[in-house]
């Protein structure tokens, strides 16, 4: 049995964890490394890839960097989170904002030490990176179509800075990085939708509230739309593999999303719709072994 102490210590962990929602850090720490051996640095030894001490400080820097942005963002929308999320806001309310604050500059610094073991001009990719998250959170945010854009780039910045490092300039990467952006811009589009209530209490000039939930829907379809394309060259096009089969079944789920977008009416519905993205984004993820699926059959060979 665990003492009240530790009950109290367990329970803060999991309200920090919540904060900087290290489950989706996660998530972009195994993107960074399955882009870099599969797309970025397919041409180099699998190996010597994830051996490799400088993508390792890029990778723990883009970490940092991230879960620094998401508590300067609860930080700042504690009030909206009240109304749009009160089960999780609750449970981040568990640690302080002064101690919210102090981690935040902890995880700044340690971003900024670690991309200069790399290099100069990795410090300062990391110092932009840094004060974009936070001029996002703190004014960005709140305007319409600026807000989003912002939100999109910097989600895929830490994907740039793997890609600056190895100098690939493929085309397929510019598919791929394009096929991304469009679904995340989607991702914000819909959130927006489905927090309006939080965001008009906060005075936030989203898209739905400045222009409407129909007009919102048209920006969706359209982006929808233009998703498709992408994911077509990228099985039409381009060498993908196996990975086709994936822009494959992302078609079927955005052609069952914008369906499903004109007959929603409240929270849960828009809900419903954010979740269909974030599982397109997540097989994504867990798909781009399929580009070339020799690599992971000899996996054996290179853990021996």
């Amino acid at each position: 049995m665990l003492t009240r102490k530790q009950k109290h210590i367990l329970l803060k962990f999991f309200s920090m964890f919540s904060v900087i929602r290290g489950y989706n850090i996660l998530v972009v720490v195994i993107a960074q490394y399955l882009a870099s051996i599969y797309i970025l640095a397919h041409d180099k030894p699998v190996k010597e890839v994830v051996l490799d001490l400088n993508l390792l400080m890029l990778v723990l820097a883009s970490a940092a960097a991230i879960a620094g942005g998401y508590i300067i963002n609860n930080f700042y929308d504690s009030e909206k989170d009240l109304i749009n999320r009160p089960q999780k806001s609750m449970l981040d309310r568990l640690v302080s904002q002064n101690t919210k604050l102090s981690f935040y500059f902890v995880l700044n610094f340690v971003a900024v030490i670690m991309a200069s073991y790399v290099s100069f001009r990795a410090v300062v990719f990391f110092s932009v990176y840094i004060f974009g998250i936070w001029f996002y959170s703190h004014k960005l945010k709140k305007m319409p179509f600026v807000g989003n854009l912002t939100s999109a780039v910097l989600t895929i910045t830490p994907f740039f800075v793997v890609f600056i490092y190895y100098k690939n300039f493929e085309h397929v990467i510019f598919v791929h990085a394009m096929f991304l952006f469009l679904i995340i811009s989607m991702r914000e589009l819909t959130k927006d939708l489905e927090n309006i209530k939080g965001d008009l209490a906060q005075d936030y000039q989203t898209i739905p509230i400045r222009y409407g939930e129909k007009a919102s829907k048209y920006m969706l379809t359209i982006l929808g739309v233009l998703t498709i394309i992408p994911a077509f060259l990228l099985i039409y096009k381009f060498q993908v593999g196996d990975m086709s089969y994936f822009f494959y079944l992302c078609v079927l789920l955005l052609i069952g999303f914008l369906i499903l977008l004109w007959k929603s009416k409240n929270k849960t519905h828009y809900l419903i719709l954010h979740n269909i993205l974030k599982v397109i984004i997540l097989a994504g993820v867990f798909s781009i072994p399929l580009i070339d699926i020799s690599l992971v059959l000899n996996k054996i060979t290179f853990m021996q």
